[in-house]
Formats: structure tokens, C-alpha cells, sequence
């Protein structure tokens, strides 16, 4: 990998825009609500795997659902702090190799490979349910469905990255079918549901909780792309790439925090428990709040659009990652040269592949149902989060900024909790077996390569490439 410095990965000289002008509102547009498509998406699966969790028990829903939003936030507040170190990118894999040395940079990295998988894997999963629900005699094909949808994606892929501000749109649309079935919802809905809101949930109320929220924090996945993904701004000063970014995680919070909240009221409201074979959770609350027409078949769309939206930003930012890992034929990095090479549209064609049949293979084995994966999908991005504020804790303690250093410890400590109940269900450990496998085969690499440096940048390379 070619030594790289902060400067190194910015591609265009970078201007200080003053003003409101219309051109960097449509660029905070285009940038924040493709971002975010990744953790919006994410209500659509999140909330049901906190009731199965919880066997079904509504009455502990809302409370569970809080817990995760209060994360959140917390692990949001580290990312806060990341944006303004790091203005250029980098995200936990700059603040780990800065503060423990570049050989903890493959850990977060490790986790981020195994995560764009997982999303991909789930999102299109998660999708295929939703036109599932819609249309339920696509059941017996659930498999061939998802895996057409796969390679749509990633073939749509080959283009390059010409979707943002349709992935922008894709978010706003979902949004606003989303509040729209929420005022009708609560106001006039069209039917309720059966679910019973005192089923015995295994433990007493307080340890269920605390049990069930881990499952459903892989609402946080995502949470991490602001801090990387401005790194692709620079026409943009370090000052508005700080803005952009804390703009956009702020953005992030109230939308998903906002969604999340206002979703499991009302399915707390209307009865809306866990959902037969051909449906989800979110569908059934959308069908009972406006009943069959077309705001429940746009609400449909859109939920599926945007998850084939998250899926398509990781096919993009992991074959990325990889092609930043590979370096170039004159200057070879961690990874063969191969996994880098491009088509005219900038896209790392065999990278792709990759992630195709990992993806491939993870939505068969979990017969696509994204909820068989929900579990392993809140371990991986959780190492990245548990490095990245322990990285920041230093950092605080460093430059004697003690509260700040008991906040980033505080948060920590409730990441590794999350980390450690998950592991604990058994099979998701082996999303933490693939990460660590990952960091240490790349660590094995970059230490045969002479260890080249800029490798705390690659997350910001990967995004300028």
C-alpha cells in the first residue's frame, strides 16, 4: 500500500463554502439521506427481533426499544467525536491505529468486511420479505427471489456510484410513506391486531429487557458511515466536512430514533405481534394502521426499495475497502493486486464477486430470512464500535479531559455488554470468529509486505477511490 498521508487521500483542492448555497444544501441532501439509508433501513427488521426476543411480549416493546435508541445515541456521541478528530475519514480503524498503534487498524477493518456481508446479506433478505408480504404466492420461492435480487444489485453495482441521490431519495420516500402510515395509525386505523401484550417472556420484565435489546441493535448498524464516508467530500474544507458529517449523524438519530420509537407504539397500539411465515412485523403494522389500498403497497415499495438501497451501498463500500487494501500493480498493499482492478466506471469487478458469493451463501444458509441473521449482524459492527470508543477514551485521557474519558469508558463498557449477550446465544460467535480470522490474515499480509504505511487511512482512502 502506498504511504498516505491525511492530505494524500483528499482528490480535489478543498474550498470553504460560505453561505447557505443552494449547491451545498443539494450536496448535505444528496450526502446525508444516501448515508443514512443503511440504519433507516434497518427499522424494518429490528423491531420484530426484539419481539421474538422478547417471545411476543408487547407490554415489553416500547421499554426494549428505548434501551437500544439510548445506545444509540451513546455510540452516535463517540462518532461525534470521531468526526471532528478526523475530518478527513477514517472512522474507528483511524482512531484505533492512532491510539494503540497501526496493527489494531485490521481489527475495525476485520469487523467492517464481515459487516458489509452481513448487510448486504440481510438487506436483501429483508427486502425479498417485504415483496413477499405484498404479494405472499412468491413464498415457495423465497431463496431464487433473493438471490435475483442479489445480482440485480450487484450488477447495478458495475456502474459505479452514480445512485447517490437516488439512494437519497429512496430514504425520503420511505420516510414519508412512513409518518404517513403513522398519522393515519394512530388516528383512524384500519383494523387491529390479536397479539396479546402479557405473554410470559422467559425472564422477569427488567432481565428480559436487558436480554432483548442486543438483539435489536442492529438498528446501530451504519452508524459508522458518516464518519468514513466524508471522506468523498473533498471539495469540501475540513470545517464543512465536520458539519456534513455531525449534520448527518444528527440527521441519522432523529430519523431512526424518530421511526423506531413512533413504529413500536403503534404496534404496541394496534396489537401487532410477530408475524406469520409470509410476513413481517413492519408489514402487518402498516397493512393494520392503513389497510389493503395503495399507501400499504407504497409502503411496501419503499421499504424494499430502500434495503436494495443499503445493499448496494455496501456493495460499493466493500469491494472499495478491498480495493484500497490491494494498493496498485506499481505499489502492490495488503491484499493481491487483483481484488483492485477496475472497470471505466471505477468499480473493483472482482471485489464484487466477492462479496456476491459470501452474500450468496449467507442467504441460503439462513433459508432468506433476514431474521435468522439478525443476530450475527449486531457482533461484527459491534467490535468496530467497542475499538473505536476505546481508541476515544484514550484519547480523552491523554489530553486530561476526564469526563469525557468516564463517558467514552461508560460507553464502552455498554457496547461490550451488547457484544457479550449476543455472543452468548451461541451461532453469532461466529461473526466474531470471521472478524478476527480477517484481521489477523490481513495483519499476517501487511507484515509480509514490509507493513506499509497509511494503513490507519484506509477506510478514507477506500471512500475518496
Amino acid at each position: 500500500m502506498p504511504a498516505t498521508s491525511k492530505a494524500a487521500v483528499t482528490p480535489a483542492a478543498p474550498v470553504a463554502l460560505r453561505g447557505r448555497s443552494p449547491r451545498r444544501s443539494v450536496l448535505f441532501f444528496a450526502f446525508a439521506f444516501a448515508v443514512i439509508a443503511d440504519p433507516v433501513s434497518s427499522v424494518a427488521y429490528a423491531i420484530e427481533a426484539a419481539l421474538r426476543a422478547l417471545h411476543g411480549d408487547l407490554a415489553l416493546l416500547l421499554p426494549t426499544m428505548s434501551l437500544v435508541i439510548g445506545l444509540v445515541v451513546v455510540v452516535t456521541a463517540n462518532y461525534w467525536q470521531l468526526v471532528r478528530r478526523f475530518p478527513k475519514g477514517g472512522g474507528a480503524a483511524a482512531a484505533a491505529g492512532r491510539a494503540f498503534g497501526p496493527r489494531w487498524t485490521f481489527l475495525p477493518i476485520g469487523a467492517l468486511v464481515v459487516d458489509f456481508v452481513l448487510t448486504i446479506g440481510i438487506s436483501i433478505a429483508a427486502a425479498a420479505s417485504a415483496v413477499i408480504a405484498l404479494f405472499p404466492g412468491l413464498a415457495p420461492v423465497r431463496i431464487p427471489l433473493a438471490l435475483v435480487l442479489l445480482l440485480v444489485v450487484a450488477g447495478l453495482t458495475w456502474f459505479g456510484h452514480g445512485g447517490r441521490l437516488l439512494f437519497a431519495f429512496m430514504t425520503v420516500a420511505f420516510v414519508v410513506i412512513s409518518v404517513a402510515v403513522l398519522i393515519l395509525g394512530f388516528a383512524a386505523p384500519h383494523t387491529t391486531g390479536h397479539a396479546t401484550s402479557t405473554a410470559n417472556p422467559g425472564h422477569p420484565a427488567m432481565l428480559a429487557v436487558v436480554l432483548a435489546f442486543p438483539v435489536a441493535m442492529a438498528l446501530a448498524t451504519g452508524i459508522e458511515a458518516p464518519s468514513t464516508a466524508i471522506a468523498q467530500l473533498g471539495q469540501l474544507d475540513d470545517t464543512h466536512r465536520r458539519r456534513f458529517g455531525r449534520g448527518t449523524l444528527a440527521l441519522l438519530v432523529v430519523i431512526v430514533g424518530g421511526l423506531t420509537l413512533a413504529l413500536t407504539a403503534l404496534a404496541v397500539q394496534l396489537h401487532i405481534g410477530i408475524p406469520g411465515t409470509d410476513s413481517t412485523q413492519i408489514a402487518d403494522i402498516a397493512h393494520a394502521a392503513a389497510g389493503p389500498g395503495w399507501l400499504y403497497e407504497a409502503f411496501q415499495l419503499t421499504s424494499s426499495l430502500l434495503l436494495l438501497a443499503a445493499a448496494s451501498s455496501s456493495f460499493q463500500a466493500g469491494p472499495g475497502l478491498l480495493k484500497a487494501l490491494s494498493g496498485t500493480p506499481e505499489q502492490p498493499g495488503v491484499l493481491p493486486t487483483v481484488l483492485g482492478r477496475s472497470n471505466r466506471h471505477h468499480t473493483p469487478y472482482w471485489s464484487v464477486v466477492v462479496y456476491l458469493a459470501a452474500a450468496a451463501l449467507i442467504i441460503v444458509a439462513a433459508a432468506g430470512q433476514e431474521q435468522e441473521l439478525v443476530l450475527f449482524y449486531a457482533v461484527a459492527v459491534f467490535v468496530s464500535f467497542l475499538v473505536g470508543l476505546l481508541a476515544m477514551t484514550r484519547f480523552a485521557r491523554t489530553e486530561r479531559k476526564p469526563a469525557l474519558a468516564w463517558l467514552n469508558g461508560i460507553a464502552a463498557a455498554a457496547v461490550a455488554f451488547t457484544l457479550v449477550v449476543n455472543l452468548l446465544r451461541g451461532w453469532p460467535v461466529l461473526s466474531l470468529v470471521a472478524t478476527v480470522l480477517i484481521a489477523a490474515g490481513l495483519y499476517v499480509r501487511w507484515n509480509r509486505a514490509g507493513q506499509p504505511t497509511g494503513i490507519e487511512d484506509v477506510e478514507a482512502q477506500a471512500e475518496t477511490a
